[in-house]
């Protein structure tokens, strides 16, 4: 008998680019979104962290299904969170890993700290509640007319209004996730058609890394509050440039042990064009102010840092 021999099908994949590329001018095409099919040509929006996961068409791996990138995962206190979880660690605090970054917004936000002239401000604890109140021992009457520099409802914490019969409530935005470079910035809103509670997010920048920000303190001083940029310029991030150019204020530094930290601020909306001719727009913190506070948080507590400051809380513009 004559030796059988075996035959094994190879499969070609099939290729859905070429090249070089060879791209129509019209029309284009959007970029798959989550539970979309995906090929090589019809990719996902990686601006979403959208990816082709071709698992599922073994062994051809022809066309997949657009997937979200599972993104960092977060340490505290020896506990670890995965990307995109919400966890409180106390009960002051709700607190969301964001690929590797803890942003975290206070849970007792009703107690608003004492107007400005109030000499002896105090935080007491309340008997059977988690989050303390402010008083101020100071006897002396308050005077009639607020100072200049604070607005009635920018304490920095909760703000309420009514809207089609639901109360608006939005937080305060949680302090930037980085001291330098570009980091996220988190708050809860129901301010939407549904009134139901949201976290939203804005990109911040308090100052940048590559700039030595001291040789620009005056003679004699050392402190410089704020700092700006001599030429504007526009903005990018991941590899997506501003259609515009901004010059934005940048919180300074000290060379004593005091912080620089915004005083008021902003929240605007920046346009994009993105290498693959798409765009997007994204929320960006714009600082107007900010002052030197004379002591500094510890700083590896991030908790320590999201306490409002009793003399200059945050006016949001």
């Amino acid at each position: 008998m004559a030796p059988v021999t075996a035959v094994s099908d190879v499969y070609t994949r099939r290729q859905f680019c070429k090249w070089p590329c060879d791209w129509p001018s019209v029309p284009r095409v959007c970029a798959k979104q989550k539970g979309d099919n995906c090929t090589e040509a019809d990719t996902c929006d990686t601006h979403k962290g959208l990816y082709c996961d071709y698992s599922r068409d073994s062994p051809r791996y022809e066309v997949g299904v657009c997937g979200q990138l599972s993104g960092l995962a977060c340490v505290l206190n020896g506990i670890r969170y995965s990307n995109g979880q919400s966890f409180q660690p106390n009960c002051k605090y709700n607190c969301t890993c964001v690929n590797g970054d803890i942003g975290c917004v206070p849970l007792c936000i009703n107690s608003l700290p004492p107007l400005v002239w109030c000499q002896n401000p105090k935080r007491v604890k309340i008997a059977g509640s988690c989050c303390e109140q402010w008083i101020c021992d100071d006897s002396r009457k308050l005077r009639k007319t607020s100072p200049r520099h604070v607005a009635s409802p920018a304490h920095g914490g909760e703000s309420e209004s009514w809207q089609n019969n639901c109360i608006v409530q939005t937080t305060s935005w949680s302090p930037c996730s980085k001291t330098c470079g570009v980091g996220n910035s988190l708050r809860i809103s129901n301010d939407n058609q549904q009134c139901k509670f949201r976290q939203e997010q804005r990109l911040c920048n308090l100052r940048p890394c590559d700039v030595d920000i001291t040789k620009h303190i005056r003679p004699g001083k050392k402190c410089l509050s704020v700092y700006r940029e001599s030429h504007p310029k526009n903005f990018t991030i991941s590899g997506c440039v501003s259609k515009r150019s901004y010059q934005p204020k940048y919180c300074g530094v000290c060379t004593d042990n005091r912080c620089c930290i915004p005083y008021k601020s902003k929240t605007i909306q920046v346009e994009f064009n993105c290498p693959d001719g798409s765009g997007t727009t994204w929320n960006l913190m714009w600082i107007n102010a900010c002052f030197c506070n004379l002591s500094c948080r510890k700083p590896n507590d991030i908790f320590s840092d999201l306490q409002s400051y009793h003399d200059y809380p945050e006016i949001v513009n």
